[in-house]
């Protein structure tokens, strides 16, 4: 670990944001070294403060996408630039293109949600 750090669970906003910046410094990291897996340690600890925080409503993930784009003040052309592709965006937010793996990535980065609220099953309209 980095200078001899010890990771605790995350309890605060400045220890998240500490390890958010050493994951950053750790993320390719060989398999096999003390770094790879301080980074998969990180991963996990990461992941469970973030949980702890969000309070997401039970909707599917096109609505969830909506409600952040709101947030935010986004448009779907600040999705495409996020994406590339302004066609595919307006086919997803109308529910008739299921969201692809590499959309949920993005979006998941993008519009901060948790990438487990966007790989939930939903409706397509046909």
């Amino acid at each position: 670990m980095s200078e001899n750090a010890q990771w605790f669970l995350i309890e605060t906003k400045e220890e998240y944001q500490k390890a958010v910046a050493r994951y950053e410094a750790v993320k390719h990291a060989p398999a096999g070294t003390e770094q790879h897996r301080e980074k998969l340690l990180l991963v996990h600890l990461i992941e469970n403060y973030e949980n702890s925080l969000w309070d997401l409503p039970e909707v599917d993930p096109i609505e969830m996408i909506k409600i952040r784009m709101d947030d935010f003040g986004y448009k779907a052309a600040d999705l495409a630039s996020a994406y590339g592709d302004k066609g595919t965006i307006s086919k997803v937010l109308h529910y008739k293109q299921p969201l692809s793996l590499t959309m949920i990535r993005k979006f998941s980065k993008f519009l901060r949600l948790p990438a487990s609220s966007l790989i939930k099953e939903y409706q397509m309209v046909e």
